[in-house]
């Protein structure tokens, strides 16, 4: 069923992992999509062609969404292109891993504006479109990290934690014009980024999910679906999508 026929989505960082999950699974229901890169263009155009494949169409847009111009760009952009923006998936991170005694200012400061500036950039130009149309569903891709923190990872769980009160706010101000604000906080999730982590450390984490197991791409992007077609009296929540690492 193309419940999304006629929608506009962007998806930033949709060129791998997660990212690449939701547009594929946005493109399924029929939705036109953004699909937002920084530096992975030949991964983007990949994604753009399986959602072409199935019969809906797709833009990739380079954009650094951790500056605010050029987020902004990205949104603005995708305006011009397709007369609307009905649906926001901030998916855009990084991590820069140390302890808190070894971390530096570049490690905190890239992260930030990687994982909670955007947010901010892409949500304000996308807002007055939005707002405008009376319709808009955006979805903060946060972390359970942002939740009950990690060792090794204050940047990381601050941007993520802050994603979350972020979004809270911004689904308490927009509500009035049928705009929905919610985050999805992903568990350990098999990923490009997650398969950097060395394999004994894996089977550590592994004896702290419940279910015992990793979280795969595509069980984020159904929920991200989920939000997006059946959540019209869903908004400033978390929905947890982490095998009970954290409840």
């Amino acid at each position: 069923m193309r419940r999304l026929e006629g929608k506009t989505a962007i998806v930033t960082g949709g060129s791998r992992g997660i990212g690449r999950a939701i547009a594929l699974e946005l493109g399924s229901l029929g939705a036109k999509v953004a699909i937002n890169y920084r530096g992975g263009k030949e991964e983007a155009e990949a994604v753009a062609k399986e959602i072409q494949q199935l019969d809906s169409d797709a833009l990739v847009i380079q954009a650094d969404v951790g500056k605010p111009d050029e987020a902004r760009g990205l949104v603005n952009q995708v305006k011009e292109a397709w007369g609307s923006v009905d649906i926001l998936i901030n998916n855009a991170g990084i991590t820069r891993d140390k302890t808190l005694r070894k971390l530096e200012d570049d490690d905190w400061d890239k992260v930030i504006q990687t994982n909670l500036n955007s947010v901010f950039y892409t949500v304000s130009a996308a807002q007055p479109i939005m707002q405008e149309q009376k319709f808009g569903r955006i979805v903060n891709i946060s972390s359970f990290v942002g939740q009950a923190g990690n060792f090794g990872q204050t940047n990381y769980a601050a941007s993520k934690g802050a994603v979350i009160a972020f979004t809270k706010s911004a689904a308490q101000e927009l509500g009035r014009y049928n705009i929905t604000v919610n985050a999805i906080a992903p568990g350990f999730t098999q990923t490009e980024m997650f398969d950097k982590v060395p394999g004994e450390i894996q089977e550590k984490l592994l004896t702290k999910i419940p279910l015992a197991r990793f979280g795969k791409p595509e069980e984020v992007a159904k929920a991200a679906a989920f939000l997006v077609v059946d959540g019209d009296y869903i908004t400033g929540q978390q929905l947890n999508i982490n095998g009970g690492v954290y409840m």
